[in-house]
């Protein structure tokens, strides 16, 4: 070891592997993973500094953790709601992230940091739907351990072959920076061209919430789905009048019962009302001819002034 690169040795590499695991469970795309499995492989023959950076690591996970949390505990569903409209991954955003998290209870904290887009999700949510910060704490903590000690016991594992590579590393140096940089542009403009797709897949016509209110004056009026997940209708209970709450994940034992010649209304609480416009491409697919997501979802109706229905 003493010919690999100073940085991962000492405070500062302490340090580094403290403030990487901090900044991937913010949310930034910077992964933790890779410094995780040199950890790992560093402890094979430094255990002291192995367990400081253990130590370390989980710490950075338990202090962003319960700051997510209390964050989701006090703004709630505008959180929820700026954490899809950020996210490089809408399609596995906000809305599906919460269908998970109803599947699975608790486990959903405690494999959270092994799944993409629930990692991030998870905490905030938990801190909205008003989990108690001790039972919080003590799941994402074992969930935290579990994602740490998962990975450095992997790059003990393979330590000799990470020691190996670790000199060259370290003679490449600002090349290895360098590309490592440029993988992780790619990786990001990769992510936004998909974010970019995903919402040119869903662009549909709109209805707005004015034309919806003259709509539901006609007879026969509307069908309007509300297929926000349980989780969100929890966060924020009201709905629009009349409104058949069905959740993204039950919508396809409702397609036989459509009227596939009426008029459908589907809205959400989505930015660009991309679970809406999701669920729409369904039923069109399916026959539903006129199907519209609600332009603004249901923010846009409540804004607009218009009567909400509460449970």
């Amino acid at each position: 070891m003493e010919h690999g690169p100073a940085v991962l040795l000492g405070a500062w590499g302490l340090a580094f592997v403290f403030l990487n695991v901090f900044i991937e469970q913010l949310g930034l795309p910077i992964p933790a993973v890779p410094i995780l499995l040199v950890a790992g492989a560093i402890a094979a023959t430094r255990p002291t500094w192995g367990a400081l950076s253990f130590a370390l690591a989980l710490a950075a996970c338990v202090v962003t953790d319960w700051g997510w949390f209390y964050a989701g505990r006090i703004y709630g569903n505008r959180l929820m709601r700026f954490l899809c409209q950020i996210s490089l991954s809408p399609d596995s955003c906000v809305g599906q992230t919460q269908v998970r998290f109803e599947r699975w209870g608790a486990k959903a904290i405690v494999l959270a940091k092994f799944i993409p887009g629930l990692s991030l999700i998870a905490p905030p949510l938990s801190g909205a739907l008003r989990l108690r910060p001790a039972r919080f704490m003590a799941l994402t903590s074992l969930g935290s351990i579990l994602w740490v000690g998962g990975y450095m016991a992997l790059g003990i594992i393979a330590a000799p072959q990470i020691l190996k590579w670790l000199p060259r590393a370290g003679a490449l140096r600002g090349r290895a920076l360098g590309l490592l940089a440029l993988l992780l542009g790619l990786y990001v403009l990769f992510k936004w061209w998909e974010r970019r797709r995903f919402y040119s897949m869903l662009r549909m016509a709109r209805v707005d919430v004015h034309e919806l209110n003259s709509m539901m004056q006609r007879q026969p009026p509307p069908r309007v789905l509300d297929v926000r997940s349980r989780s969100a209708r929890e966060l924020d209970p009201r709905s629009i009048p009349g409104a058949l709450h069905i959740p993204p994940e039950e919508v396809p034992r409702l397609l036989a019962s459509v009227d596939t010649a009426g008029e459908v209304v589907v809205y959400c609480t989505c930015p660009n009302e991309a679970t809406a416009a999701r669920i729409a491409r369904l039923l069109m697919d399916n026959g539903v001819v006129r199907v519209r997501p609600l332009h603004g979802g249901l923010d846009a109706w409540v804004s607009a002034g218009y009567p909400v229905s509460l449970p």
